[in-house]
């Protein structure tokens, strides 16, 4: 491990340019330039070892030329940025000393030093640190608050959760069997039914009638439904919801490479279903925190829950393991790994 004060090499990965339509690897690039591990005196910064990086599908949005949205784009020619796992080199901040480990904003990069850190310090390191990447972060918060708070799911309820595999999905779901729901998924079938144990799955990118597939495995309707995915999807589940049936939108990743969205056609069920969908971001819900670790700390070290990483090395693999999200190639949450300490 480099020692503070030492100059060493620093990997970035850089975005090229605003992006259009599907992004390309040829999008971003690694750059190599060099840093002193070493905190200047009279600063309050602090210098992070980057050890677990998050791969999220609203970074795909960051990519455009600022338009209509409440996120930041990114600046070309800069590192990217988003959420991490790093590990605390060296610090002139009374809030942080030299080897704690933390999770919080973190740029696509080896090392960084931070002027104005707000960062979360990890307690609980008996849990793998990957783990702050994604269940015991912002993923797992949006999962608790989506289901627990807004949805207030009752035990013997009908439960479809799109794009299950990923970070967010496989949290509702098993939340949704802990409750005494009926679960049916949709993404990759084998994983969904033998390894998170949900009633059914059927892969969304495989069945042309999706509004066929939701009556076969939802005959009497759907009570709940958390959508990720929108578009089409959303579309056929709006014609099988039950009366008074809810929606909890986190996300819609059918959308983030189109130049127009799809258009939703089925919107007027919301009133003859008297539905109630509501969109909502984990960061509302970050006061929970300490509830939401109370609850899902137990069941990870009892294994009553499940947790799939998909774990890619390197920054110079980074961008495929970020593309990868909006096809389909990740099983479960994609992390890139920086450094393992």
């Amino acid at each position: 491990m480099a020692s503070v004060g030492k100059e060493v090499s620093n990997k970035q990965l850089i975005l090229r340019d605003y992006v259009t339509g599907s992004p390309k690897e040829s999008d971003m690039y690694v750059k190599t330039s060099t840093i002193k591990l070493e905190i200047p005196n009279g600063s309050k910064a602090v210098l992070l070892k980057n050890l677990y990086l998050s791969c999220d599908p609203v970074m795909r949005i960051r990519m455009n030329r600022a338009k209509d949205s409440i996120f930041t784009s990114y600046t070309p020619s800069l590192a990217l940025s988003g959420h991490g796992v790093a590990k605390v080199l060296d610090s002139r901040h009374p809030d942080y000393k030299e080897g704690d480990f933390v999770w919080g904003p973190a740029v696509w990069e080896e090392y960084s030093p931070v002027e104005e850190p707000n960062l979360t310090k990890i307690h609980h390191t008996d849990v793998p640190l990957s783990y702050y990447t994604g269940i015991l972060v912002y993923p797992g918060i949006t999962a608790y608050a989506g289901f627990y708070e807004f949805c207030s799911p009752k035990k013997g309820e009908y439960v479809f959760v799109s794009s299950a595999s990923g970070a967010v999905g496989q949290r509702v779901g098993q939340f949704a069997k802990l409750t005494g729901c009926y679960v049916v998924e949709s993404a990759e079938v084998d994983l969904l039914k033998n390894k998170f144990w949900f009633d059914e799955a059927f892969n969304y990118k495989e069945d042309c009638d999706l509004n066929a597939a939701l009556k076969r495995y939802f005959p009497n309707g759907i009570d709940m439904h958390f959508e990720n995915v929108g578009g089409k999807m959303l579309d056929a589940v709006l014609l099988n919801m039950r009366d008074h049936g809810r929606i909890a939108r986190c996300g819609m990743t059918s959308t983030y490479n189109l130049d127009e969205p799809e258009r939703i056609k089925n919107l007027m069920f919301i009133i003859y279903k008297r539905i109630r969908m509501e969109g909502f971001s984990a960061i509302e819900y970050f006061h929970l925190y300490p509830k939401f670790l109370d609850h899902i700390l137990p069941y990870i070290r009892e294994s009553v829950i499940v947790y799939v990483e998909d774990l890619a090395e390197g920054l110079e693999n980074g961008a495929t393991a970020l593309l990868g999200l909006f096809i389909g190639c990740n099983v479960g949450k994609q992390v890139l790994v920086v450094s393992r300490e």
